[in-house]
């Protein structure tokens, strides 16, 4: 992590942003894991120069089209791009992780955030203490989840997909190639959103879409909402 982020999270605790949706912390039952998936979105068009960037003017206009911020769509756009190579297979379309992206932090604007052109939010997205306290689960700090939100107590989940450190240090990617695999990043964190749900060789054109979602998060309510506004996106 830049010495500028660490600089920025030295008062993380101070402007925690109260992220409202959960991460994988709370125990829900057992809903039954099951519905239609999301809806295809029409393809990411790629640039002529690489099939691995997205068209300045697709991404322009679709960003506007679903008032997404611009720079969160290029994200997006980038990482469908990239796992139609690394995961051919999942078949992942950009509006399923646009969704994500939307439910977990408003495309990275949660708390009056704003994306920088470099993709990182000008002020930290850091989710509440999970101290058991409403229903969470209670989760202890570790010197590596500390570096990432300052609290060296309770963990929290960090950036614009809200990813825990645990999940992170196995799904994270330097999807930016500037040298750090940071979650605060949104290209690193849409990328590693995909990793999480493509993981178990998963199909995002079919069956494996609902459990995929579920898995990221585990209570159909938020597959409910994510697929929403996949949707939405995709009309």
């Amino acid at each position: 992590m830049s010495r500028s982020r660490l600089l920025l999270l030295a008062g993380a605790v101070t402007v925690t942003v109260a992220v409202l949706v959960g991460w994988l912390v709370v125990d829900r039952g057992s809903d039954p894991v099951s519905g239609p998936p999301a809806r295809a979105a029409e393809r990411v068009k790629a640039s002529a120069e690489s099939a691995l960037v997205p068209d300045p003017d697709w991404v322009a206009t679709t960003a506007s089209a679903h008032l997404i911020p611009r720079r969160a769509m290029q994200a997006y756009a980038e990482t469908e791009l990239a796992l139609r190579s690394s995961h051919p297979k999942c078949r992942l379309r950009w509006n399923t992780v646009a969704a994500i992206g939307s439910v977990e932090s408003a495309h990275g604007t949660l708390g009056g955030a704003g994306l920088t052109e470099a993709g990182v939010p000008n002020k930290p997205i850091i989710g509440p203490p999970l101290n058991g306290d409403h229903g969470t689960r209670a989760i202890k700090a570790t010197p590596e989840s500390t570096r990432f939100h300052g609290d060296k107590t309770w963990d929290h989940a960090v950036g614009p997909f809200q990813f825990l450190t645990s999940s992170w240090e196995r799904y994270g990617e330097d999807a930016d190639e500037d040298g750090e695999v940071d979650p605060f990043d949104i290209d690193d964190a849409a990328r590693a959103a995909a990793n999480h749900l493509c993981d178990a060789r998963r199909d995002l054109s079919g069956d494996g879409w609902v459990p995929a979602v579920h898995a990221y998060n585990n209570s159909m309510a938020y597959v409910n909402k994510v697929r929403s506004i996949a949707n939405s996106y995709a009309s």
